[in-house]
């Protein structure tokens, strides 16, 4: 398996949306359109990074930057390639890029029924910060994740 990171591009933005619903916002109404999406990708303060097998997207993540904070909005990975590192490879990147922005911490939310996803960010590092009742349609709880970044310093200049 050769999995290659890059931006998300356009004609790509139909396949992120129909990962979202299936693998994230199943049995909900679905916030994470092609349109907002699409809106994303040209955005400065988020980046939309897709894992490609070939041409395949093989999974995603949506992060948005906020001032020293960086928020992962979605990652998921197509059920052919998880457990292959695909995940690990994604928020690698994203935590890199935001401690290169100066970013000393990364939040996201999990529904708090996804075990899977739960046991994936702890693996990583991230702990819990709270719970967001009824954060999913007004029916599903949320739990916080937060996970503090090692901050890059440039090295010093000697004059």
């Amino acid at each position: 398996m050769r999995i290659r990171l890059g931006l998300g591009r356009r004609h790509e933005v139909s396949v992120i949306a129909a990962m979202s619903r299936e693998l994230i916002e199943h049995g909900i109404p679905c916030l994470w359109d092609e349109d907002r999406i699409f809106k994303c990708i040209f955005d400065p303060d988020c980046v939309v990074l897709v894992a490609r097998n070939v041409r395949r997207v093989a999974g995603f993540a949506i992060a948005e930057f906020c001032d020293d904070k960086i928020h992962l909005n979605l990652c998921a990975v197509h059920p052919g390639y998880q457990r292959q590192g695909v995940g690990r490879m994604l928020l690698e990147w994203i935590e890199s890029s935001a401690q290169t922005a100066g970013c000393f911490v990364m939040q996201l939310e999990v529904r708090a029924s996804n075990p899977n996803a739960l046991g994936f960010y702890k693996k990583y590092g991230f702990s819990e910060s709270g719970i967001r009742h009824k954060y999913y349609a007004g029916r599903e709880d949320a739990v916080c994740l937060t996970r503090k970044l090692k901050a890059i310093f440039p090295p010093a200049v000697i004059c």
